[in-house]
C-alpha cells in the first residue's frame, strides 16, 4: 500500500494518491490531472476511483477531467445538490475495495452538507488513515459559513451544529493512532487558524485541537467556531458552481492561453477585447516598468487565491505578462481557481514591450529608512497598512490606517485620490498589488514601502502598537 500527499503551497491544498496491488485512487485532485495519470502509469497501476470530499469553494478540482481521461467513477458522499456530470453518490458507510485495502465513506456534514471523510483500512483490517477534507484540519476545523452562499437556508449556525455532531459522533470515536490527512493547511481561507503541519495522529488532535477538547458543549463549539470569521473571498461561490456543474477541459484552457502575441498584437487584443492585463512578475520588477492599466499579482506568492479574490468576474478575459518560461504556470494556476479565459501572453515579456517603444509607467518605492526620514519632516504623512485585519490588529505602525487588500474592490472609495499615501503590507508583495489596482483606476499618489512591515519593524525606528497574539488568521 502506498499513500502520497501531494501538497500545493499556493493553495495550501493537499491532494492524495493511494495505491494498492495495481489499483489507485486520487482524493481531491488539482485541476491539471496528467501528473496523477503519469504517476499511476509509471507504477503499472490503474486509477480506479476519484474521491471528492465535498464541493470545493477555494479551488476547481480536477475530478471531471480525471474521470473523463481514466474512466474512473467520481465518488461523492450524500449530496443535497446533484452534480452536473456522472458521479457515484455513496451512502454513509459504503465501502470501496482498492487492491488489498478498503476505503469507507463517512458522511460528516458541517463544513458543507455533502462533506465526507474517507477511512483507509489496510489488508489486515486495521484502520490506518482518515482523509478528512475540510471537516477536520490540523489544529482547526472547516469554517461552516460557506455552503450558505449556495443554499440560503443553511445558516452558519445550522452547519456548525452539524459539524459538532460529525466530529463527536463520526470522527472522535475512531482509533487514536489513525493518521489525519486534511485537504488544507495554514494559509487557506477554509479555516481560521490551522497548523503549518499537514498531517497528525487523531489522538494528538484530540489533545491539541480546540474543537475536539473534552467537555465542549455544542453551544460552546458553535460560538467558538464562528468567532473570528471574515467574509470569504468573492470567488468561492463561483468555484463551488464549477465543481458542481462541471467545466471546460483544462487542455483547452491551456492551449487557448498559450497564444504568443507580439507587442502590437498584445496591445490590439487589450484594446479590442477589454481583457485585463495581468502582470505576474516580481513586485520589484513591476514597479520599475509596467504596461499602463495592468495589475500586478506576482507568481511567486499566493498567486491563485489573490487572483480569485481581486478579479471580480471569473469569466474575465485575461492577457498575461510574465517571464516566458512561466507562462504555462500562470495559466495553470489561474485555472485552478476557475479563471479559464486567458487569451494570450506577451511574447518576449515586458522587455519586448520596451524594445517596441511602447508606453510604460513606473511606481515609486521607498525603503523604511527613507519613509522614516520623510515622516520626521512631515509627521502627518498618510500611511496605509493593507494587510489582513488580523495582522493589523496584532501589530502595526501607530498612525497607519488599515485597508486590507482582500476588500480593495469594496473599499477603494476610502482612499482620497488627491492625497499621497505610503503603502505597506507584510513583505512587499501585497502593497504592490494594491497600488497597481488603484493606479489602473486613476490613483496616482501611492508610494510603495519596500519590504513591508517586516522591514519597518527591523529598523527599530517607528512607533508600533503593542503586540497582541492573533486569534484568527483571516
Amino acid at each position: 500500500m502506498k499513500i502520497e500527499q501531494i501538497y500545493t503551497g499556493c493553495l495550501a491544498q493537499g491532494a492524495y494518491y493511494i495505491e494498492s496491488n495495481g489499483e489507485a485512487a486520487v482524493i481531491d485532485p488539482l485541476r491539471e490531472v496528467q501528473p496523477y495519470i503519469d504517476r499511476a502509469e509509471k507504477n503499472g497501476a490503474t486509477i480506479k476511483y476519484v474521491f471528492e470530499t465535498h464541493y470545493h469553494a477555494d479551488f476547481v478540482s480536477g475530478h471531471v477531467d480525471l474521470g473523463n481521461k481514466t474512466g474512473a467513477p467520481i465518488v461523492y458522499g450524500p449530496v443535497l445538490i446533484e452534480p452536473g456530470f456522472k458521479a457515484l453518490i455513496a451512502q454513509d458507510g459504503q465501502k470501496f475495495k482498492l487492491g488489498n485495502v478498503t476505503i469507507t465513506a463517512i458522511h460528516t456534514p458541517g463544513h458543507t452538507m455533502e462533506s465526507t471523510c474517507y477511512l483507509l483500512t489496510d489488508e489486515h483490517g486495521k484502520d490506518v488513515a482518515l482523509f478528512t477534507g475540510d471537516t477536520l484540519f490540523i489544529g482547526d476545523v472547516g469554517r461552516p459559513d460557506l455552503a450558505q452562499k449556495v443554499v440560503k437556508e443553511l445558516t452558519q449556525e445550522k452547519l456548525a451544529a452539524h459539524l459538532y455532531d460529525s466530529l463527536r459522533n463520526k470522527i472522535m470515536p475512531l482509533s487514536d493512532d489513525i493518521i489525519v490527512y486534511p485537504a488544507h493547511g495554514a494559509g487557506s481561507a477554509c479555516g481560521k487558524n490551522m497548523s503549518k503541519e499537514t498531517s497528525d495522529t487523531l489522538g494528538n488532535q484530540k489533545k491539541t485541537n480546540y474543537a475536539l477538547r473534552p467537555g465542549l458543549t455544542k453551544e460552546q463549539f458553535i460560538q467558538e467556531v464562528l468567532t473570528g470569521l471574515m467574509p470569504p473571498p468573492g470567488y468561492f461561490p463561483s468555484n463551488v458552481l464549477l465543481n458542481i456543474k462541471g467545466y471546460e477541459s483544462f487542455d483547452t484552457v491551456l492551449n487557448r492561453g498559450s497564444q504568443a502575441l507580439s507587442p502590437e498584437a498584445f496591445e490590439a487584443a487589450a484594446n479590442e477585447t477589454g481583457a485585463l492585463i495581468l502582470d505576474a512578475r516580481h513586485e520589484l520588477a513591476y514597479c520599475q516598468g509596467f504596461i499602463p492599466n495592468s495589475i500586478n499579482i506576482g507568481i511567486d506568492g499566493n498567486f491563485a487565491p489573490w487572483a480569485g479574490t481581486l478579479i471580480p468576474d471569473i469569466k474575465q478575459e485575461i492577457l498575461v505578462v510574465a517571464e516566458e518560461s512561466r507562462i504555462q504556470e500562470v495559466i495553470t494556476r489561474l485555472a485552478r481557481v476557475g479563471y479559464d479565459n486567458t487569451i494570450g501572453y506577451l511574447k518576449g515579456g515586458f522587455e519586448a514591450w520596451k524594445k517596441a517603444n511602447k508606453e510604460y509607467d513606473t511606481i515609486e518605492s521607498v525603503t523604511p529608512n527613507e519613509l522614516y526620514t520623510r515622516l520626521q519632516a512631515d509627521p502627518k504623512l498618510n500611511i496605509l497598512d493593507v494587510r489582513k485585519k488580523s495582522e493589523y490588529d496584532s501589530e502595526h505602525v501607530v498612525q497607519a490606517e488599515n485597508l486590507p487588500l482582500d476588500y480593495i474592490n469594496q473599499n477603494m472609495a476610502e482612499v482620497d485620490k488627491n492625497k499621497t499615501y505610503y503603502v505597506y503590507c507584510g513583505g512587499g508583495y501585497r502593497s504592490m498589488t494594491f497600488i497597481s489596482i488603484l493606479r489602473a483606476r486613476g490613483y496616482e499618489n501611492l508610494i510603495d514601502v519596500s519590504g513591508g512591515f517586516n522591514a519597518i519593524k527591523a529598523i527599530n525606528k517607528f512607533k508600533l502598537t503593542d503586540y497582541v497574539c492573533p486569534t484568527t488568521m483571516l
